[in-house]
């Protein structure tokens, strides 16, 4: 009697932490799209061993060129427990930044990757983050946690793909039902329980192969696996040689600051959504720069035209570098042009 009296305790407390971790879960997802997110997923704070073991094999390929940085601790990577040892659950957020506008048809103007045509999306989904955590320690005084966008060392997409955002695409990125790949990844490290999402997305990407088709430098060379030394937003963006590789530079196709080549080609881009949220909204300038603006730029005119931009990432001597790349290229057309 006694052993089935302390048992119905048991399952009662059982069945009770079980309610309060999932209403625990939907309180901070409900919240969450309050801030401002478009997609939230909650999951456990479990080391990711499969994404893991294929980062290990991208890296043993050297398929991350000079990023020395992604060799660094491999673990702490893949187990956030390395980054925030009170880890037990981890909110995984996506927010929508696609805006409805084009690139400049014009051999003297440049491109810039979507993402960064507004301002930072570290700030912003920082931000956003940021007062989500503070929202929880109101609620719960015993929480604690961390806030992740891109900087630290956490595999986002993988992150996005447990929760249930998404899919991984042939072309690398989380690729949503409702907003594209267009969507920026966070994550907030917690210290409680709460109800994991156990669903996850099925790979929609079927037999297309549009992206590997489109790619301007075959970088992408498998399906699901992009060599970041053929690509050319590792090239404009990452790379800090004084020069672009001779693939990359004779392909760039108007690139100045990263490349949306396979993102734009992808089916699933046809459901983009514009962004409710005015800080994407582009920048003046941002979306086709002008090349022979670029190179004149000083230090101190670069610092204020990209302050609070990603596109400061590329540093001046490597926009300047992608600048003159480009303008070869127009020269060399003109040449060939005049030469018919």
């Amino acid at each position: 009697m006694r052993l089935a009296l302390i048992y119905s305790d048991f399952m009662r407390e059982m069945t009770l932490s079980f309610r309060e971790r999932t209403c625990r879960a939907a309180q901070i997802k409900e919240r969450a799209l309050q801030e401002g997110f478009h997609k939230v997923g909650i999951v456990s704070a479990a080391p990711l061993m499969e994404e893991g073991a294929r980062l290990a094999e991208w890296l043993r390929r050297g398929f991350h060129g000079e990023m020395r940085w992604m060799e660094r601790d491999p673990t702490q990577r893949t187990d956030p427990c390395q980054l925030f040892p009170a880890a037990r659950s981890v909110v995984v957020v996506a927010l929508n930044y696609y805006t409805p506008h084009e690139h400049a048809d014009d051999p003297a103007i440049g491109k810039i990757s979507r993402y960064a045509w507004g301002d930072d999306y570290h700030d912003v989904v920082g931000e956003k983050l940021k007062s989500l955590l503070a929202w929880i320690k109101k609620q719960w005084p015993e929480a604690e946690g961390k806030t992740c966008v891109d900087i630290q060392p956490m595999m986002d997409k993988a992150w996005a793909v447990r929760a249930g955002l998404g899919w991984i695409g042939k072309h690398s990125n989380l690729i949503t039902r409702d907003f594209g790949s267009w969507v920026f990844i966070g994550e907030l490290l917690l210290n409680l329980e709460l109800a994991a999402d156990t669903e996850r997305e099925a790979d929609h990407c079927g037999s297309c192969t549009l992206c590997l088709d489109a790619c301007p430098t075959g970088a992408i060379t498998e399906s699901y696996v992009v060599d970041s030394n053929r690509c050319i937003s590792y090239a404009t963006i990452e790379l800090r040689a004084p020069e672009l590789p001779a693939a990359v530079a004779g392909n760039l196709d108007q690139w100045l600051y990263g490349c949306d080549t396979c993102q734009d080609v992808c089916p699933w881009n046809r459901f983009e959504q514009p962004t409710d949220e005015v800080r994407f909204e582009p920048r003046p300038g941002n979306i086709s720069p002008n090349l022979a603006e670029i190179i004149a730029l000083t230090p101190e005119a670069y610092a204020a035209r990209f302050r609070r931009s990603a596109v400061k990432r590329a540093k001046l001597t490597g926009l300047q570098r992608n600048a003159h790349a480009l303008a070869r290229q127009v020269a060399a057309s003109a040449g060939n042009d005049n030469g018919d």
